[in-house]
């Protein structure tokens, strides 16, 4: 578990993101190490956990580099620090991609864990 990753988690916990996952997918695919997927409860909630990640991984001035998409629509905002994705959906939209299900070979970490660490 890294660093980042915990610090994600605990920025998203701080904000009150429900249904916080994270799935380690380093051993089924290049694109990352991790994902971390949450739900907000409302466009301004989903855009808030958003800035808090952001402010707490160190966005565009962050050393691992940083990439941005969704926030206009906030319904789906993906923050890509390279080995670790951030998804945070608004409701309905989780429940329609469904990313926990399409990843489901990767392995999931326990959040209350990474909490506690």
């Amino acid at each position: 578990m890294t660093e980042l990753v915990k610090k994600i988690v605990k920025a998203l916990d701080d904000k009150k993101a429900q249904s916080i996952e994270v799935i380690d997918i380093a051993e089924v695919s290049q694109i990352a190490d991790y994902f971390v997927i949450c739900t907000g409860t409302s466009s301004t909630h989903v855009k808030a956990l958003a800035d808090e990640v952001e402010f707490q991984a160190g966005g565009q001035e962050s050393d691992i580099g940083f990439h941005k998409e969704g926030y206009g629509s906030a319904s789906w905002i993906l923050l890509d620090y390279k080995d670790v994705i951030v998804h945070i959906f608004y409701g309905e939209t989780r429940d329609f991609y469904n990313l926990e299900h399409l990843w489901a070979d990767g392995k999931k970490v326990d959040i209350q864990k990474v909490l506690e660490a």
